[in-house]
């Protein structure tokens, strides 16, 4: 198949390595030379599909899983003129470790809640206790976040009024 895709994608690098990615710095895709089992072939149709689809990077979380869904969804496309299925199972195992990544950045340090990155893409804020937090940019570690405490802030357009009737 390597050599197959070699031949369809002429301007794309393909280089030997320790494992699958597609690297937009040097737009060489790097794949597991030592790996030939089906899972394998399934990576480097999707990596192959991130340099089709020209990814470079991504600056909100979420954004990182649309770049890989889309990397997929080529994947799928590439499998299908080559006459290969890829098993969506493993398609979803893989998204799904994205998906625990972000759900895990973006749960509250000091209450649990589930908040939606900033706009400045590095910070974190709960919507319910106010914490702002920081994680690491890396997508290889573990969800690490440092926080500092803000104190609320009432809404104008959101009060809360305590009645006794």
């Amino acid at each position: 198949m390597l050599d197959q895709l070699r031949m369809r994608f002429p301007d794309l690098q393909f280089v030997a390595g320790s494992r699958f990615c597609w690297s937009p710095a040097t737009n060489e895709i790097i794949y597991d030379a030592d790996r030939q089992d089906e899972t394998a072939m399934w990576s480097l149709l999707h990596e192959t599909g991130h340099a089709l689809l020209e990814h470079q990077s991504y600056l909100a979380d979420f954004e990182l899983l649309r770049i890989e869904m889309a990397a997929w969804q080529r994947a799928r496309q590439l499998a299908a003129d080559l006459d290969i299925t890829i098993n969506e199972n493993h398609i979803q195992d893989c998204l799904d470790t994205y998906r625990d990544w972000l759900y895990k950045r973006s749960i509250c340090p000091t209450c649990s809640t589930k908040a939606l990155q900033q706009n400045d893409y590095a910070h974190y804020r709960c919507f319910n206790c106010h914490t702002v937090w920081k994680v690491t940019p890396s997508r290889f570690c573990r969800a690490y976040r440092a926080t500092k405490h803000v104190t609320p802030v009432p809404h104008p357009l959101f009060t809360l009024t305590h009645e006794v009737i």
